[in-house]
C-alpha cells in the first residue's frame, strides 16, 4: 500500500489532495445524478457474506431480519459469514476465515474471526442512489481491515451499478492520496496494523490512508440469474507480494443463481487468476419454514344455550377440565369456582407461546364450567410460579370466536394483573407424570481453535426431571461419549484460574459423565417478586449453590435481578468430585454474583446488562442486545469488559460474540416449546467468564407477562 506521506513539498502535496478530493466528489455528484427506477431486486450477498457485488460492498441491504449464511473463497482462503439485517438500514456480520500459507508458501494456516458493519444513510429513490457507510473486519486482527463509503442505483429493471471509496485493505489496488485529508492531518497516513490478541476496535485506523475507488454492475439475465462484473481495489497486497495468491487483474467476473428466496449460489473468475464458489442459505425468521401448524385443532367454543356443557358440578368440572387439558400438552394444577368465576391455574408444557395456551385453556373451560359461570381467571404458571392472572369473559369468548380480527378484539377485552395475590387455588391431583426422561444421540462442538477449528464429540445423552412439587425440580444430563476423547484440545497460556479455557479437558478422562445434575427450587416472596435456589453439578465445569431475586411487574418493560453463588471447579472426569490444583493447595472455589437490568424495548429488542464478580474473580460488566421475533427466533450480539487486561485474557482480548435462537416449532410446524440455542464467540476463555446455569428467572417469567402476552396473542384461536 502506497502511503499519503509524499516526497513532495507542502503546496505540491496540498494540489494533489484537493484534486483527489474533487475527482472524489465529482464521480460521485455524477453518479447521483443518473436515473432509473429502483425495482424490487434483492442485493446479492459477497465472497465476504455481506450484501455486495463480488468482493466488494455495495449501497443495498438486505429485507429488514434477514439472516445470510454463506460459505464461500477461493483457493487460498475460505470463509464462513453470518450475516444479520438487525434493522431495515443496518447490518451486523460475524466471519470466521481459513487463510492459507499466511507467513508465506510451506507455513501454517491462519484462521481469523472478523467483523463488519453496513449502515445504509440513504435509500435510493427515483434519482438518487443508495449511499451506505461500512466498516470490514473492524474488530478482528486487522487482516481483512477496511472502510468504505458506497453508492448503488438501479439504472433499468435489469441493470443496476454500483461506485465507491475504499480505505485500509479496499485500497491497496489504484490506491491515492486520502481525500478526507483536507479536513485533517490525521487521515493522511494509515498506522501499521499491530494484530495484537485482536478484537478491539481500530479506532485509529478507521479511514485514514490512501482511498481508492471501486465499483461493478449488476445485469440481471433473467428471474433466476445474475451476472456481475466489478473492479476491485483491494489487491490482495500482503499474500501477492509473498506468492500466495496471484492477481493479474483488479477485475473479477461472478454468475449467481438464485430460484427462489431461500439460497443463492454463486461462481467467480478472479484476478484473471483464481475460480471461486459461495453458497448462501438464506433465512427469514420472520417468517415460518412449516406454514401452518400441524398440532391437533383446538375444541370449538362451546355456546351456552347452543351447547350443553361436560359437567355441572365443581368436583365432576375438575376432573373433566384436567383430562381435557392434558390432551392439549397442558397440565391443571389448581382449579377454584365461586359465584360466577372460575380460577385456574395451569402449565403450559407444549406450546412455545403463551397466548396459545391461554386461548385453548379458555375453550376448554367453556364446556366443562358449570353454566353459571362467566368469569374466566387464566393463571398460566413455569417452574410451579404463577406468572399472571388473565382474565376473560365466557360470553365474549361466544361472541367473538368466528368474528374477523377476534384476537385483537378478544385481547381488547381481556384484563391481565399480577398472580399469585390471596390464597392459591384448590390443588388438583396431577394426571402427568412426575418423571420425564428421555434418551437421544448428541454431538458437541468447539468452534475456533486457532489450530483445530472445528472440534467435536458425540454419543448418547440421557435427561431426568423429576418434579417433586410443581416449583421443586430435581433435573439433570448424563452423556456417553462414543468418539475419540479431546485430549488435543489446545488449552493457552493465561495468568487467570483455567475456569473456561480448559473446557476441551472434561470429560476426556471417562467415557460417561454428568453434564449436570441440580435441585431447583421456586418461589414468590412478594408482590412482583421470583426466587431461585439451585444446589448442585449446576454445569459442566461447577458445582454449588446459585441463589437469585428478580423484581418483574407483570406490565413492566423493566425488569432488576441479583444474582449471587457460591462454587467449586469440578473434576475432568466430570464424576462426582471436586478438582484439586496443586497451586492452590486444594480445590478452587469462588463467589461470583451480578446485579442485572433488563430492558424489553417496543421494537422487538431486549437489552440486558449485567454488573458483578465473574468465576476468575474478575470484576466488570455484560452488555447484550437481542432482537426477538413473535415466532420465537431471537439473534443478539454480546461483549463483556472486566479489569482483566488484555494480555492476560489472551487471544480475542475480551469476551464477545453472537448468539442464536431458532424455536423448533418454527421448523417442523408441531407444538412444542423446545429451541437450539446457538452462541457463535471467540474461544473460550476465562475473563469475563460467568456460571452457566439452568433456569435463570428473567427467561422463565416474562413468558407470561404483558408485553409477551400481546407480541403473542396473534396465537390464542390457534
Amino acid at each position: 500500500m502506497r502511503h499519503a506521506v509524499m516526497s513532495e513539498l507542502p503546496g505540491q502535496q496540498n494540489e494533489t489532495m484537493k484534486r483527489s478530493f474533487q475527482l472524489s466528489i465529482a464521480a460521485f455528484c455524477a453518479f447521483v445524478a443518473s436515473d432509473g427506477a429502483a425495482e424490487d431486486w434483492r442485493s446479492g450477498y459477497s465472497l465476504y457474506g455481506t450484501p455486495g457485488l463480488i468482493e466488494m460492498p455495495s449501497a443495498f441491504v438486505r429485507p429488514d431480519a434477514e439472516i445470510g449464511m454463506t460459505l464461500g473463497g477461493f483457493e487460498n482462503q475460505q470463509r464462513v459469514s453470518f450475516n444479520f439485517q438487525v434493522t431495515p438500514r443496518f447490518s451486523g456480520t460475524f466471519r470466521y476465515s481459513r487463510l492459507a500459507e499466511w507467513g508465506g508458501p510451506g507455513t501454517g494456516d491462519l484462521y481469523d474471526r472478523s467483523f463488519d458493519l453496513h449502515y445504509q444513510a440513504l435509500t435510493e429513490g427515483s434519482l438518487r442512489p443508495a449511499v451506505t457507510v461500512g466498516l470490514r473486519d473492524f474488530m478482528g486482527t486487522g487482516v481483512y481491515s477496511g472502510e468504505y463509503l458506497v453508492a448503488s442505483k438501479t439504472l433499468s429493471p435489469r441493470l443496476r451499478a454500483t461506485l465507491g471509496l475504499g480505505w485500509g485493505r479496499l485500497a491497496t489496488e489504484g490506491g491515492f492520496d486520502n481525500p478526507l485529508g483536507v479536513l485533517s492531518d490525521a487521515f493522511d497516513a494509515r498506522p501499521a496494523l499491530d494484530f495484537g490478541f485482536g478484537g478491539k476496535p481500530s479506532f485509529d485506523q478507521f479511514f485514514r490512508g490512501d482511498a481508492a475507488f471501486f465499483g461493478g454492475a449488476e445485469w440481471q439475465l433473467s428471474d433466476d440469474w445474475v451476472a456481475t462484473v466489478e473492479y476491485a481495489s483491494d489487491g490482495y497486497a500482503r499474500e501477492t507480494s509473498l506468492g500466495i495468491v496471484e492477481r493479474e487483474t483488479p477485475v473479477n467476473f461472478g454468475l449467481s443463481y438464485a430460484p427462489n428466496a431461500d439460497y443463492i449460489l454463486s461462481a467467480y473468475a478472479l484476478g484473471g487468476s483464481d475460480i471461486g464458489f459461495s453458497a448462501t442459505l438464506i433465512i427469514d425468521p420472520k417468517d415460518r419454514v412449516a406454514r401452518s401448524g400441524s398440532e391437533p385443532a383446538p375444541v370449538p367454543v362451546a355456546v351456552r344455550g347452543r351447547t350443553v356443557p361436560v359437567s355441572q358440578s365443581e368436583r365432576v368440572a375438575r376432573d373433566v377440565t384436567a383430562t381435557a387439558l392434558l390432551a392439549e400438552g397442558i397440565v391443571l394444577q389448581g382449579l377454584d369456582i365461586y359465584g360466577r368465576t372460575a380460577r385456574v391455574r395451569f402449565e403450559n408444557e407444549r406450546y412455545r407461546a403463551e397466548a396459545q395456551a391461554l386461548g385453548r385453556v379458555a375453550r376448554v373451560l367453556t364446556r366443562t364450567m358449570p353454566l353459571s359461570v362467566e368469569n374466566f381467571v387464566l393463571e398460566p404458571t413455569r417452574a410451579g410460579l404463577p406468572l399472571s392472572a388473565i382474565t376473560i369473559r365466557r360470553s365474549d369468548m361466544e361472541a367473538i370466536e368466528n368474528r374477523p380480527n377476534a384476537a385483537a378484539q378478544i385481547l381488547d377485552r381481556a384484563t391481565v394483573t399480577e398472580a399469585g395475590a390471596g390464597t392459591p387455588p384448590s390443588v388438583v391431583a396431577s394426571q402427568a407424570s412426575a418423571i420425564a426422561w428421555g434418551l437421544s444421540p448428541y454431538y458437541a462442538v468447539q468452534l475456533f481453535d486457532g489450530s483445530n477449528p472445528l472440534r467435536g464429540e458425540y454419543g448418547l445423552q440421557a435427561d431426568l426431571r423429576y418434579a417433586l412439587l410443581p416449583n421443586l425440580t430435581l433435573a439433570g444430563t448424563a452423556r456417553y461419549r462414543m468418539s475419540e476423547n479431546r485430549s488435543d484440545a489446545r488449552v493457552s497460556e493465561s495468568t487467570l484460574q483455567p475456569v473456561r479455557r480448559n473446557v476441551g479437558l472434561y470429560g476426556e478422562a471417562g467415557e460417561i459423565g454428568i453434564e449436570d445434575l441440580a435441585l431447583h427450587w421456586y418461589a414468590r416472596p412478594g408482590r412482583a417478586l421470583y426466587s431461585r435456589v439451585s444446589v448442585g453439578y449446576l454445569e459442566k465445569m461447577f458445582a454449588g449453590a446459585s441463589t437469585e431475586l428478580l423484581w418483574k411487574p407483570v406490565d413492566s418493560r423493566v425488569a432488576l435481578g441479583a444474582e449471587i453463588n457460591y462454587v467449586v471447579q469440578r473434576d475432568y472426569d466430570l464424576g462426582f468430585g471436586a478438582q484439586d490444583f496443586p497451586e492452590l493447595d486444594g480445590v478452587y472455589d469462588v463467589v461470583t454474583g451480578h446485579a442485572s437490568v433488563y430492558y424489553d424495548f417496543e421494537n422487538d429488542f431486549h437489552g440486558r446488562i449485567d454488573v458483578g464478580r465473574y468465576l476468575a474473580g474478575d470484576w466488570g460488566a455484560t452488555f447484550a442486545l437481542d432482537r426477538e421475533f413473535a415466532n420465537g427466533w431471537r439473534v443478539g450480539a454480546y461483549a463483556t469488559l472486566t479489569d482483566v487486561p488484555f494480555e492476560d485474557f489472551g487471544e480475542g482480548s475480551f469476551d464477545k460474540g453472537v448468539q442464536l435462537t431458532i424455536p423448533l416449532d418454527w421448523a417442523i410446524g408441531t407444538a412444542t416449546r423446545d429451541q437450539v440455542d446457538v452462541r457463535l464467540s471467540s474461544l473460550s476463555r476465562d475473563g469475563g467468564a460467568r456460571l452457566n446455569v439452568d433456569g435463570r428467572l428473567y427467561e422463565t417469567v416474562r413468558g407470561g407477562h404483558v408485553v409477551a402476552l400481546q407480541d403473542s396473542w396473534g396465537r390464542f384461536w390457534r
